[in-house]
């Protein structure tokens, strides 16, 4: 997700975790910064543009780690503010409770800044690292776009108004905002699951035998459900809304580049995107120079992730490495067009 709803959920978590143990801005900071912490790998350089891409949200986002790191990051924080004791049990809105080390609930709650983080990220179709060092396979659930206000902005509210009204009120909303986000994710992977089967039916009735199909959030909303499906040599496009109403699905198919991926399908660079796509991407070539496209970021023609790979000698050489060739959406076609096929009017894909 976007660094606003990680530091936003980081703030929350420690906040209700922390309660009246200790002053609210106290606990929504170092939350803010237990929410920010894993996403600071996107400032390594891990050599080339692939490798960046694909090395973000490894061991920084590993759930194993983050367990580690977080006994130093909650030391840090009880040693700053030298509170050695605070009321310990399960009320932080009353203060009559025994007493237990501060250090154990500033570890409980940075630890849980820390692991919200990347099964956070997870519910988006990029892929987490969950498990790493044991394996880089890369979870993605997809039910949610990486940026989306109907989550992040019960969260803000509620670390806000704990920061401003400062008494038990004030922790009732920030546990509010927790609860309804929660909520919203759970409709996401409901709604994600609905629009799947309506997508393999689809699928069924048009006789296209797909090897992979792709259900994701378009931006910043649950309700219209982009689609991808794979076969050997082509893939498939659609969009389908919640409030279709029924109405069929039409599917736009391109190439795979299926002669490319056999010829160079081995290649270090392509065989790391064919991995960390789940099979979702494709090969292209213009003047003698390959191109790898991630088909789950973006809609056709315009995808986030997609590679220069450069040409047969220069590849064979070493002398090129991967550069991104993002083509980004012209918002101001964008943006009308996803307002309208969001309420289920059938409405061309505007040309980017």
């Amino acid at each position: 997700m976007d660094s606003l709803t990680q530091i936003a959920l980081g703030s929350a978590v420690s906040v209700a975790v922390m309660g009246r143990r200790t002053a609210v801005w106290k606990a929504a900071l170092w939350g803010a910064v237990a929410g920010t912490l894993p996403d600071l790998d996107a400032f390594i350089d891990h050599g080339n543009a692939i490798l960046n891409m694909t090395r973000h949200r490894a061991e920084s986002h590993s759930l194993l780690l983050l367990t580690l790191v977080s006994p130093l990051l909650a030391w840090a924080a009880s040693h700053i503010h030298r509170s050695p004791h605070a009321p310990a049990a399960s009320s932080a809105l009353h203060g009559d409770t025994p007493q237990a080390p501060a250090f154990l609930w500033w570890w409980l709650a940075l630890w849980l800044g820390l692991f919200t983080h990347p099964l956070l990220d997870t519910m988006t179709v990029y892929g987490t690292q969950l498990l790493q060092p044991f394996t880089d396979h890369p979870f993605g659930v997809g039910s949610i776009f990486i940026i989306d206000p109907l989550y992040t902005v019960p969260l803000i509210v509620g670390v806000v108004a704990a920061l401003r009204l400062k008494n038990a009120r004030g922790l009732r909303w920030n546990l509010a905002g927790l609860a309804l986000s929660t909520l919203y994710l759970a409709w996401s992977f409901g709604a994600q699951q609905h629009a799947t089967q309506v997508a393999r039916a689809s699928l069924a009735e048009h006789n296209i035998r797909a090897q992979g199909l792709l259900v994701t959030a378009s931006p910043f909303n649950t309700v219209l459900w982009r689609l991808v499906a794979t076969t050997p040599t082509q893939y498939f496009e659609s969009h389908y809304s919640l409030l279709d109403n029924g109405r069929r699905i039409t599917w736009t198919a391109h190439d795979r580049g299926a002669a490319l991926i056999a010829e160079h399908g081995n290649e270090p660079s392509v065989a790391r995107m064919a991995a960390f796509t789940h099979g979702f991407y494709s090969l292209s070539e213009t003047d003698g120079r390959l191109f790898v496209t991630d088909l789950r970021m973006g809609q056709e023609p315009a995808y986030t992730f997609r590679f220069d790979l450069g040409s047969a000698p220069a590849r064979a050489s070493g002398q090129h490495l991967p550069v991104q060739q993002t083509m980004r959406p012209d918002l101001g076609k964008a943006l009308p067009w996803l307002w309208q096929r969001l309420w289920g009017h059938d409405v061309p894909l505007p040309r980017m």
